[in-house]
């Protein structure tokens, strides 16, 4: 009779946030929409001077001079408001307000219809983490119950692809990385730099992509969704 080939069920797994567990363009629109009206009600010499795309002109620019905010783009858009009120005449005291309102619609994300029944199927079947890039809130978006550790790049000051990033997670959890697998949407950030910090990756390909092919990456796993990562768990692990 054949060796079975299945291995253990991992440990712990790590999820990236945006455009993993819900998709992120759209809210961002809508969070710069919400940002703008804001300004032009509270800070009108702003509104009058910048458009929603100038700011983003500018915040590009101040980026490419200062590429550390790479890290955090939520500094680097505060910085860019700071600099958009001092040449408006406007009172950069407001700015801190103005970006309490950004990041309440930033977080106001709705999950794919598959994320929260996938994370309540496995709750109690491994630990689970987050490891991200961007500034989402997980308390304000009310996910952080299903979550034992989340990791964010602004607050750790590395980024993914950087391993030092999933290897924190890891720690945080007890868990070797080899022991983990993490799911991503972004096949460098995600995949390639999970597997090159000695994690299992796999790829959430929510688009049918074929990007893979083209970048030479190769994925542990590739899935569409939630009911995906499942089938594969339970296929490839005993």
């Amino acid at each position: 009779m054949k060796p079975s080939t299945r291995r253990p069920w991992p440990k712990a797994l790590l999820f990236d946030l945006d455009d993993t567990l819900w998709p992120i363009a759209p809210v961002i629109v809508q969070a710069e929409q919400t940002l703008f009206a804001w300004l032009a009600s509270n800070a009108p010499r702003v509104a009058e001077r910048f458009t929603i795309d100038s700011l983003r002109q500018a915040r590009l620019e101040l980026l490419a001079r200062r590429p550390e905010f790479q890290l955090d783009l939520g500094a680097l858009r505060r910085a860019g408001l700071v600099a958009a009120f001092e040449q408006a005449g406007e009172d950069a005291d407001k700015v801190e307000l103005a970006m309490t309102e950004f990041f309440a619609a930033r977080n106001a994300v709705i999950p794919y219809d598959d994320v929260l029944p996938g994370l309540l199927r496995l709750k109690g079947r491994v630990l689970i983490g987050s490891v991200t890039n961007g500034n989402a809130d997980l308390q304000t978006i009310g996910l952080a119950h299903h979550f034992h550790v989340s990791v964010a790049a602004p607050s750790f000051g590395r980024a993914k692809p950087d391993a030092a990033i999933f290897h924190a997670a890891c720690a945080a959890l007890g868990v070797a990385p080899q022991d983990a697998v993490h799911v991503g949407d972004d096949l460098l950030l995600d995949v390639q730099g999970a597997q090159r910090a000695g994690l299992r990756a796999v790829w959430m390909n929510r688009t049918a992509s074929r990007r893979h092919l083209e970048e030479g990456v190769r994925p542990d796993a590739i899935v569409a969704n939630f009911d995906g990562l499942l089938d594969w768990l339970k296929r490839e692990h005993a």
